[in-house]
């Protein structure tokens, strides 16, 4: 049974997500009570997973028996085994909070919106469980296609901003599959560790250095790294308010999490940190991203579309971390992922209550939730991780992202992760500045009746925000102890 959980993972979402249009053809309302059974149950077997992987070891299975040079092989570690934990139960919170928004700014379209978020599931599920390149290519395109149908879903200025994220998604999966066709030519092969044994023989040739770079492109557009994030403020803000959570929590980490499995496991620690000065790119691409996304956000007047920034500025965060070289700096970007993941889903859970039950969309509507104490307290906690104050997991993911960068000599990343803390301090206080000042209005102090689904939902992620940083201590242990690449 062990051995063929990573499969069932998968294929749960899957056969859930392609049974789904003929099952519920003429009972639309069972779409939602199999959908969350199916990530209720996923989420449960994910937690049995990654007990198993920590007490007897890493799983690689290969696909209906065939060897893993000639057949599909999955690699469930440690590493997976966490983000998938993640990305189960964020999937779940999605569901449930979709109970209530969905009807409301999807139509008729409630099938199609639980199929594509099971077929989103299973797709980020088979790209942390990829072994090869090809195959993680191919994950990446269904969890694109479904997510660029789910920006679109509503209509309206939704199809715009779906149709910009197509063009450049699009460009960065064909940019991505030319390198690993460079990488190809130049192994003869595409599973990662075979991979990994080989190219270090070959990092003088101009298909690896070529292949590495355009995969690089790919995956930063994918993961709206700066320069190439200009998809991602839109495709956020216009999408209903029941996708927006799942797309920000998950997809770009999970992206970023691929990237970071070429690098350390398949280039190899050692090549990056002394042969290709792969690292000091992407720190340097990192430190932008942190700074800029944080002054962009800064900028808004839209609640989302300065949540969407902030997003960035923490995928610049994530990779200053990956890119110090060292076990600290990795762990605390990994930890720092693993948090940013929860925040995010915390912040567009409450973006879309304040939206849809108090008209708020911008800083100048925040009075309105005054009257909702709750409301307002989650908001201070996902304010607290994202600043990064203790008890949150936030403070000790950039804690052990300083401390790999003051082991790396590198202060440049250092002021970068206080610069950046200090603008994202600066447009959550711009935020409770319009809850509390000016007072509410009578036409603002209306009674609204919030579904307990809502209430769940952003109850538990806010509540992991604080678990996680109660729970820093044996989870970077973890880490330390059975997630670090080879070499490093």
């Amino acid at each position: 049974m062990r051995q063929h959980l990573p499969a069932l993972l998968f294929l749960l979402p899957l056969f859930a997500a392609i049974s789904m249009p003929l099952v519920c053809l003429k009972h639309r309302g069972w779409s939602r009570p199999i959908a969350v059974t199916v990530l209720s149950i996923m989420s449960v077997l994910s937690i049995i997973n990654l007990i198993s992987i920590i007490q007897d070891g890493e799983v690689r299975y290969a696909f209906s028996g065939w060897g893993p040079l000639l057949g599909i092989e999955w690699v469930a570690d440690v590493l997976a085994s966490v983000i998938l934990v993640a990305l189960s139960l964020l999937g779940l919170m999605t569901l449930i909070f979709a109970g209530s928004t969905a009807p409301k700014n999807l139509g008729g379209r409630i099938v199609h919106f639980y199929t594509l978020i099971l077929l989103l599931v299973a797709a980020l599920t088979g790209i942390v469980f990829a072994g090869d390149l090809f195959n993680l290519f191919v994950f990446l395109e269904v969890a694109a296609l479904s997510s660029y149908a789910l920006v679109g879903v509503a209509g309206g200025p939704a199809l715009f901003a779906a149709f910009r994220y197509l063009v450049l998604g699009t460009l960065g999966a064909s940019l991505y599959l030319l390198g690993v066709s460079y990488f190809y030519a130049a192994s003869g092969t595409l599973n990662m560790v075979d991979m990994a044994e080989r190219l270090p023989h070959l990092l003088t040739s101009k298909a690896v250095v070529g292949g590495l770079l355009f995969m690089f492109i790919g995956l930063g557009i994918k993961m709206a790294l700066v320069p190439f994030h200009a998809w991602l403020p839109d495709a956020y803000t216009h999408a209903p308010e029941s996708v927006s959570p799942i797309l920000a929590s998950l997809v770009t980490k999970v992206a970023l999490l691929g990237w970071v499995r070429i690098i350390f496991w398949v280039l190899g620690a050692k090549v990056i940190v002394y042969d290709i000065p792969v690292l000091l790119l992407v720190g340097i691409l990192g430190t932008l991203a942190a700074v800029i996304g944080a002054v962009l956000a800064l900028k808004q007047q839209n609640i989302k579309m300065m949540f969407a920034y902030g997003g960035i500025s923490h995928i610049g965060i994530i990779l200053i971390g990956v890119s110090q070289g060292n076990q600290t700096g990795f762990v605390g970007g990994i930890f720092y992922l693993l948090n940013d993941a929860f925040m995010q889903a915390t912040l567009f859970f409450w973006a879309g209550i304040a939206m849809c039950h108090y008209g708020v969309q911008t800083i100048a509507d925040m009075k309105r939730v005054k009257q909702a104490p709750w409301v307002t307290g989650a908001l201070v906690i996902a304010a607290l991780g994202m600043v990064g104050l203790p008890p949150t997991g936030g403070f000790f993911g950039k804690w052990y992202i300083m401390l790999g960068a003051l082991e790396a000599n590198n202060y440049l990343a250092v002021g970068a992760v206080l610069l950046s803390t200090l603008l994202t301090l600066a447009y959550f206080v711009r935020l409770f500045e319009g809850i509390f000042f000016p007072e509410p209005t009578q036409s603002d102090m209306r009674h609204h009746d919030i579904p307990f689904s809502l209430k769940l939902s952003l109850g538990v992620t806010s509540t992991a925000i604080m678990i996680l940083g109660l729970l820093s201590d044996p989870i970077v242990r973890l880490l330390l102890a059975q997630a670090l690449p080879p070499g490093l």
